[in-house]
């Protein structure tokens, strides 16, 4: 049996990607809501809930840059969907953590950004299809197999 030429799966899965984020960040736009930048850091906020996180925890989570995090959490402080609090026994260090008004921009993009993932991916396929669909992706996800490599 051939080996598969990965770019034979790697192309159509990122082509599929920018396509379907495309239709996502476009609905959003045109429903007057922030990009999905600001979606995933307000996501990741709201899931660390009272505790908050601190910006480099926020990078790691967000496969983002310093600066990258470090702008975007201005943008998100300047709007009133984050605060800033010291960070005890870190002099230098800070907690972001998510206010009331970020938490319902969060749920109202969300409304939007499922109801264009719907529209974007269900009707390409059967119950079935995107139940092995999701599992052959998981695939990626995992180490691979010792025998494989």
């Amino acid at each position: 049996m051939q080996t598969p030429d990965p770019f034979d799966i790697w192309l159509p899965l990122a082509r599929a990607h920018k396509s379907i984020l495309s239709s996502v960040e476009a609905a959003l736009k045109q429903a007057g809501l922030p990009g999905l930048d600001w979606y995933d850091l307000l996501w990741e906020l709201e899931c660390a809930g009272d505790t908050g996180l601190r910006p480099f925890e926020l990078q790691e989570k967000l496969l983002l840059p310093q600066y990258g995090v470090s702008r975007l959490a201005d943008r998100l402080a300047k709007a009133g969907y984050l605060t800033r609090q010291e960070c005890s026994g870190d002099g230098r260090g800070q907690i972001l953590l998510l206010t009331a008004a970020g938490a319902e921009t969060r749920a109202q993009m969300w409304a939007v950004y499922s109801d264009a993932m719907q529209q974007a991916v269900t009707p390409h396929f059967s119950p079935g299809e995107a139940r092995r669909l999701a599992e052959l992706l998981g695939k990626l996800l995992r180490p691979a197999p010792a025998d494989k490599i």
